[in-house]
């Protein structure tokens, strides 16, 4: 039976209590409400024996997921074809559930792509490793060595991105998880770039896909999350790992993950085309010495890119080097930007300047990056909405004054 306050009950009862538990409506909300609460009522204890036994759905306590949460994974599931999803706390916090649910433990092996995000390099060079975790380190585009790699190492997973941070390589994904298959060995594919408007790595049998989804998926640089989808018969096995190691998505920042979503499209195109465009213009550039955008004819993975984003775009990262000058150039250009954001992220609906060896792949070290391909007057730029006219002229006196001696 319901839980009723008794008539009689005092200010300090009526205080906790007055106002919570109200039926719910019998109009449905249009926009998934945010659901706050941690624990949930059943009106009687065998209702709730049958949730936590799994007879039946519900919530019951908020680390498990609470209703705000679930709609976001249902929509995410939606948009990348799958048959599950779960969310994270963080992007990283999805890589790293991921891996651990594909057999990433003490005495297994990792292959990896070299030029992957900073920090999941670091994830997987020192963290795991650490755990007695082999990580064998290739270029996804030499099919040769991956095969190698996978013969010697006979690895539980492969991670790969969809177009690699920040020098925008293309992963041929059919190939990759083609030899994966082959191999026994898992496919996790980190989609951030591209998201499931350009690309869903599912249709070419990957067997997770991740997304950092503070970045395009929330898309308003004011949210922190992570997703992994699925279409494994592994949902299951990720929640319960989830709920022991807690890094758990709360229902604010699903809401705000999931109004993003709304307009992902919309943004996304907008995002591709002045990435497009900025890219043209900065290869006409003398201040420029080279441009990475997959979008360009000169790029070396271009129709790579264009068969697997069916032609809707190529994303809405560039990165390009600034001529000459080095940290010092680099550092001139950042700080005369007035419209782009110099700031450590991207997707956001702002256009953002990132530099990768201050930032994202700092911890590696001159050395290392410099084996990458990642040198020091290397600036990756993320495209936002704003009027394309206005990103070219600040971008070009940037460049101006990163001349300057």
């Amino acid at each position: 039976m319901p839980h009723l306050l008794p008539p009689g009950a005092h200010f300090a009862t009526r205080a906790v209590h007055a106002g919570e538990r109200a039926p719910y409506p019998v109009a449905t909300p249009v926009a998934s409400p945010i659901t706050p609460s941690v624990s949930y009522l059943y009106d009687e204890t065998a209702e709730l024996d049958a949730v936590l036994g799994g007879e039946r759905s519900g919530p019951t306590y908020a680390r498990f997921g609470v209703p705000t949460v679930s709609a976001l994974e249902t929509a995410v599931a939606s948009l990348e074809g799958a048959s599950a999803a779960l969310t994270t706390g963080s992007g990283m916090a999805a890589i790293h559930l991921a891996l651990l649910d594909a057999g990433a433990h003490a005495g297994a092996a990792i292959v990896a792509t070299q030029d992957c995000y900073g920090h999941t390099h670091t994830l997987l060079s020192h963290h795991l490793t650490s755990q007695g975790v082999r990580v064998r380190f290739v270029d996804m585009g030499d099919l040769a060595a991956l095969e190698r790699a996978l013969t010697e190492e006979r690895p539980a997973a492969v991670i790969v991105e969809t177009i690699s941070n920040p020098l925008l390589k293309v992963a041929d994904l059919p190939a990759v998880v083609e030899r994966a298959q082959a191999a026994d060995a898992a496919v996790i594919v980190d989609a951030t770039f591209t998201t499931p408007w350009l690309c869903r790595p599912l249709e070419y049998g990957a067997d997770y896909v991740v997304h950092s989804a503070t970045k395009y998926l929330g898309g308003h640089g004011d949210v922190m999350g992570g997703v992994i989808a699925t279409n494994r018969p592994r949902r299951q096995s990720l929640a319960e790992t989830l709920k022991l190691v807690g890094s758990v998505l709360g229902p604010h920042e699903a809401w705000l993950i999931m109004r993003g979503l709304k307009t992902l499209p919309l943004r996304v195109q907008r995002q591709c085309e002045n990435a497009l465009a900025v890219a043209r213009w900065l290869e006409t550039q003398p201040a420029v010495s080279r441009v990475y955008y997959p979008g360009l004819a000169s790029h070396p993975h271009h129709e790579l890119a264009r068969r697997l984003f069916g032609g809707r775009g190529y994303g809405g990262v560039v990165s390009f080097e600034v001529a000459g000058g080095g940290a010092a150039a680099v550092c001139r250009f950042l700080d005369a930007l007035r419209v782009v954001l110099p700031v450590t992220s991207l997707g956001d609906v702002y256009s953002l300047a990132l530099y990768p060896a201050m930032t994202s792949h700092r911890s590696l070290g001159q050395e290392a990056r410099a084996r990458l391909g990642i040198s020091d007057n290397l600036v990756r730029l993320s495209l936002g909405i704003e009027e394309l006219a206005d990103l070219l002229a600040d971008l070009e006196q940037a460049l101006r004054a990163a001349q300057e001696r």
